[in-house]
């Protein structure tokens, strides 16, 4: 049986509050914070719902000038 994953709380809390909110990310960084944080305390790839953050941090770093 698949471990549950860490991060799904954060997750399906972000999902409500884009909803409640029509959408808009600006009134919900609140909680995309905490997804973030939750992500940080987990190593890279032991949260599906954190792939999104970790594709975007390996692209800041590929782009970034040397």
């Amino acid at each position: 049986m698949p471990q549950k994953d860490p991060c799904q709380k954060q997750a399906c809390e972000i999902q409500k509050c884009l909803q409640a909110n029509n959408y808009m990310e600006s009134k919900c960084q609140a909680v995309i914070q905490e997804l973030r944080k939750c992500c940080a305390r987990y190593p890279k790839g032991r949260s599906l719902v954190c792939s999104g953050f970790e594709k975007e941090e390996e692209e800041k770093l590929t782009l970034k000038p040397t």
